[in-house]
């Protein structure tokens, strides 16, 4: 099948295989590996990119179902040249040890401070009125779709608050 995809702001014609999930496309035909292939059950994180401003796990999600989508890598965000906020955080703060999972975690933690600013609440907020406060319960919640095997998580966690003090 034809698809088109806006890949870090870049449009892309592929010609793929129905079954050819994000992931695999990103991989196989546009060479972003980034992303990587952890459980490819969609329960480790390490494949996590931003579709449409939403965090997925590409391993779970068809390609031929994001036709025209914009999609954002860990290769959108920043590169080793100009690392993002995110990025930047997880370097001072030592928030990877293998650095296998490092590229969805970032991901998902630069889709949490997004979904924080826009008020969405979580499973552990309290005031589904106001705004959700950036507790630990809040972080590991939002967090835990992303494993780290090295469990570098109160590192990720410092790298977190860390842009969101200096976004606040």
């Amino acid at each position: 099948m034809h698809i088109s995809l806006r890949v870090n702001g870049e449009q892309h014609m592929l010609d793929v295989d129905p079954r050819t999930t994000i992931l695999d496309a990103l991989r196989n035909h546009l060479g972003l590996t980034g992303s990587k292939k952890g459980c490819d059950h969609g329960q480790c994180g390490a494949c996590t990119v931003l579709i449409n401003g939403r965090r997925i796990n590409s391993c779970l999600t068809l390609a031929v179902m994001h036709d025209e989508d914009e999609i954002v890598t860990i290769e959108g965000i920043g590169s080793p040249e100009e690392l993002s906020p995110m990025q930047a955080a997880f370097v001072r703060h030592d928030g990877y040890q293998c650095g296998y999972c490092t590229p969805g975690q970032i991901c998902s933690a630069t889709a949490v401070l997004d979904e924080l600013e826009k008020g969405w609440p979580s499973y552990v907020t309290d005031d589904l009125e106001g705004a959700a406060q950036l507790t630990d319960d809040e972080i590991a919640e939002r967090m835990s779709g992303n494993l780290c095997r090295c469990s570098a998580y109160p590192n990720i966690v410092d790298a977190i608050r860390d842009v969101a003090e200096k976004r606040a």
